[in-house]
């Protein structure tokens, strides 16, 4: 097994000091581990999900695959981008191809092309999924464990703190977005941090408001480190 028990930790105390829900804080771990053990052995189209035990540290890995029945799907031999038989046999002047394109009736089979794409490293046949699980349907998925990488290395490490450190920007962000978009027209609490252009900038814990130069009261001088209420204008 990969022991990831001072990543965890690391994460958890930056969700403690953020704020952020320890569910949001789990995600954001599992995601970015999923994405850097698929960067180092995945191969493309795979889906790879990471389940981290908290408490231990370790990390288990599984490939999944999305049930799909054979007549909703289409099936390409050839390699994606290459020219299908029919392309090669139209004529290879532009001029002529446009007018052989544009007068063609639509063939039989043209409505399959609609169709998505089937990828073997991440769909599986109902008839093949049925084999593995009886009760299985059409637009179940279907995990597979994948063997643990004892030298999933510090590479991929570091990979992953810098995607959940990302990612924990982007979810404390969002927490002080709904903490703070029912308080509008509310009076709250805060300290004048600095002054730019006219404009007085306000600790107010976890984030920084801004009264604009035209919104402070004609007359009044602030000082830095002053405790004052505001009205909160707009989130």
């Amino acid at each position: 097994m990969m022991n990831l028990k001072e990543l965890s930790r690391a994460v958890e105390q930056i969700a403690e000091e953020k704020g952020l829900k320890p569910e949001v804080v789990l995600e954001t771990v599992e995601h970015s581990i999923a994405a850097a053990y698929k960067k180092e052995y995945g191969r493309r189209g795979e889906i790879i999900r990471a389940k981290l035990d908290p408490e231990t540290g370790e990390v288990k890995f599984w490939q999944v695959k999305l049930v799909v029945d054979p007549a909703e799907v289409r099936i390409e031999e050839e390699e994606e981008g290459a020219p299908t038989q029919k392309e090669k046999e139209l004529p290879q002047d532009k001029d002529h191809a446009k007018e052989a394109r544009a007068g063609a009736e639509p063939q039989e089979g043209e409505e399959e092309k609609k169709l998505p794409r089937f990828h073997p490293e991440r769909h599986i046949f109902l008839e093949e999924a049925r084999k593995i699980k009886p009760d299985a349907q059409v637009g179940d998925e279907l995990t597979f464990p994948l063997e643990p990488k004892e030298d999933f290395g510090r590479i991929a490490a570091q990979a992953a703190k810098q995607v959940i450190l990302q990612k924990l920007r982007e979810s404390e962000r969002q927490s002080i977005l709904e903490e703070w978009r029912g308080k509008e027209g509310q009076i709250v609490s805060g300290v004048v941090q600095r002054f730019e252009r006219g404009h007085v900038y306000v600790d107010l814990g976890r984030t920084v408001g801004v009264m604009f130069a035209n919104e402070s009261v004609p007359g009044e001088h602030y000082r830095t480190g002053e405790r004052l209420r505001f009205l909160v204008l707009a989130v």
